[in-house]
């Protein structure tokens, strides 16, 4: 019979990669709940409705990415591509909005696109989430670059800079939208990628954020949505981006910055690393006012951002498995039993180890400790056990001494 294989696009993460994925877990829980942010789980699995509603009909994500299938009761439902639209459903239908004026929550976990696997981008991918939902605060703004900044700072990341524009709101944006339509539509779309001729008519302002060379160089003169924005969503940004400069992150002010999905609204932004190529998005977010109302919620404004985190791994190098404290190496059968007592009240003790269940030679057993790179091999034979004694090896230095087993736990504090 043939074995069964992964499906292409989906990752099998053993340690010391899945060790990437706990540390980038556990960062984000200490970094966000100084922001009062709270960690809420959710469904993988959504309605389709709730992301083309959100996402938007015109867009990539929904028209090509998506994984949809209907359920037994012929309703259309999706393994959700991003995590947004999910925290504003639960947001909503918790009524969450109740209980606090502001709300921070953040989420981690898989997202699924269907799309051409590569470095950095799996169909089965993660992110960690943040949204902020209740406030129009431009410092809103600010405060959520400071978080996403210094959460990939604790995690050890440089050479990191902020990427930031502005897409106006709905009073400013169409009168943009009418003239750079008119812009694309004085171009030879035969001269444009297949995806920015349908962009053209569809969803005009990705076609500022295509990556191929030849769309970007034919939309280098187009109209720039800064010399459309109102007077409101120019003080907006004006203010978020004085913030940045007395704070001295350093950002760029990109103009055909964009992002991919129809909810942004005046403030996006992306943070990008010079350190894994063309890839180089790492974390990105934005406004989103009147998602909340338009997903059948109260007329909530809302921001967030998100981090990849198979990118992320890739600038994490130096991340393993953490250190055990001891491996009881059992040298006699007649000891296993004991070693297993053993064993365990140092576990209780608070102490990390492993013990063998196969009595084997001194040899085999050390070679196993040097493997499971532990600081201290213990080994128990029939000696030992008749002495009510145990060894103890440091594996860095080969020195050994026997101490009485009642004072195991403070020989193997000196090791720490």
């Amino acid at each position: 019979m043939s074995k069964i294989q992964k499906i292409k696009g989906f990752s099998d993460l053993f340690s010391p990669e899945s060790d990437k994925f706990v540390f980038m877990e556990q960062t984000a829980r200490e970094i966000f709940s100084k922001y009062g942010c709270q960690e809420v789980r959710l469904p993988l699995v959504e309605k389709t409705e709730l992301f083309s509603r959100s996402i938007g009909e015109e867009t990539d994500v929904v028209q090509k990415e998506m994984y949809t299938f209907p359920d037994r009761k012929n309703r259309s439902l999706t393994l959700r591509p991003e995590a947004t639209a999910g925290v504003l459903r639960a947001f909503i239908e918790n009524k969450i909005y109740a209980q606090n004026p502001i709300a921070k929550l953040f989420t981690c976990g898989p997202m699924f696109r269907y799309e051409r696997p590569q470095k950095g981008r799996m169909r089965q991918f993660h992110q960690v989430n943040v949204e902020v939902l209740g406030t129009d605060a431009p410092q809103a703004d600010a405060e959520l670059m400071f978080m996403v900044w210094s959460y990939l700072k604790a995690l050890g990341l440089d050479k990191l800079s902020v990427e930031i524009n502005s897409l106006g709101c709905s009073a400013c944006r169409p009168v943009f939208h009418k003239r750079l339509s008119a812009f694309l539509d004085g171009l030879n779309h035969e001269e444009l990628c297949e995806d920015c001729r349908r962009r053209a008519s569809t969803n005009p302002l990705r076609v500022l954020d295509c990556k191929v060379p030849q769309c970007k160089a034919l939309v280098a003169d187009a109209p720039r949505i800064s010399d459309s924005l109102c007077p409101a969503c120019r003080e907006h940004f004006d203010t978020v981006l004085s913030i940045l400069d007395e704070a001295g992150l350093p950002y760029t002010h990109n103009e055909c910055l964009v992002r991919g999905l129809d909810y942004y609204q005046r403030t996006t932004f992306e943070i990008v690393s010079t350190a894994i190529g063309a890839q180089s998005s790492v974390a990105g977010g934005g406004r989103y006012d009147g998602l909340v109302k338009q997903l059948g919620g109260p007329d909530l404004p809302g921001l967030g951002f998100a981090c990849g985190m198979e990118r992320l791994a890739l600038l994490l190098d130096n991340i393993g498995t953490s250190q055990l404290d001891f491996f009881l190496a059992v040298l006699d059968t007649s000891a296993l039993n004991r070693a297993m007592i053993i064993a365990q009240h140092l576990r209780d003790k608070g102490f990390s180890g492993e013990v063998s269940f196969d009595a084997k030679s001194v040899k085999s057993l050390l070679r196993q400790a040097n493997k499971d790179n532990v600081r201290t091999c213990l080994l128990l034979g029939p000696e030992e056990l008749e002495k009510d004694q145990i060894i103890v090896k440091d594996m860095a230095t080969g020195a050994q001494k026997a101490v009485s087993q009642n004072d195991l736990e403070q020989a193997l504090g000196l090791q720490r």
